[in-house]
């Protein structure tokens, strides 16, 4: 008869061991954590959920310009009667007490390349050459009787067409002050200034487009600074020449007293 020895306690951690291993070797695998695989790239387009519609961009912010327009009064043209060109007053007053007249000013600042006559403490514009900004045109001024009116200066709100609403009303010193005052004022080529004569925007801009919006702007900013009101048919030529430049602003002023 066969005698049974009893186990050491290393044989029984060495029999646990071995068995334990055994069980773990034979469990199924656990599932795979779906983070654990990458996410497929949507092959077409008609998979992929569309995304939210950006909100609609905000509406652009209305120009001074048009702002301007928008506050001036609107009403109708009044008779032309009484009016005449020296109801304005002296042309080319020295308002701005500088020691030249208004037309040499005006000429000093909107042409280029020009030449003062000596001993006319820097006044007398002699030579210069302008990009008339009504046409385009390259115009070279040469001051002489015959020469000089190549180059004229236009009332960007003609004093025809201020008579009609609301200068009549002023006093001969503002009409004055209105016909020199420098944002008034621009240098221009003959024949353009020409076929505008006395019209306003509803019947006359000028045939360069791209300057059409700073026309307008200067002449909202002339007809707000002195309370000059617009018709209807000008108001509505202006907004839809603003219509293409809604950011426009208006042209600085000139330092020149307005007064009443």
């Amino acid at each position: 008869m066969s005698r049974s020895h009893p186990r050491s306690p290393v044989a029984a951690a060495l029999l646990l061991l071995v068995v334990t291993a055994g069980c773990a070797l034979s469990a199924p695998a656990g599932p795979v954590q779906p983070a654990e695989i990458p996410t497929p790239v949507a092959a077409s387009t008609s998979t992929v959920t569309p995304a939210t519609p950006a909100p609609p961009a905000t509406a652009p912010q209305v120009g001074v310009a048009r702002a301007a327009l928008d506050a001036l009064t609107v009403k109708g043209r009044a008779a032309l009667t009484g009016y005449a060109r020296e109801a304005f007053g002296v042309s080319w007053r020295d308002l701005d007490r500088n020691g030249c007249d208004q037309r040499n000013d005006v000429l000093r600042r909107d042409l280029r390349d020009i030449t003062i006559k000596p001993g006319t403490h820097g006044c007398l514009v002699l030579t210069g050459t302008l990009l008339s900004p009504y046409s385009g045109e390259t115009v070279p001024f040469v001051r002489g009787l015959s020469t000089s009116r190549e180059v004229q200066i236009d009332h960007v709100v003609a004093l025809g067409d201020a008579w009609q609403k609301g200068a009549q009303q002023w006093s001969p010193e503002k009409r004055e002050r209105f016909a020199n005052d420098f944002l008034e004022l621009r240098a221009t080529d003959m024949h353009t200034n020409a076929s505008k004569g006395a019209r306003d925007a509803a019947t006359w801009l000028p045939p360069r487009k791209r300057f059409r919006c700073g026309y307008v702007a200067r002449q909202i900013a002339v007809k707000q600074a002195y309370g000059l009101w617009v018709t209807p048919a000008e108001r509505d030529a202006m907004a839809r020449v603003l219509d293409a430049c809604p950011q426009q602003g208006l042209p600085r002023s000139y330092p020149i007293a307005l007064g009443a």
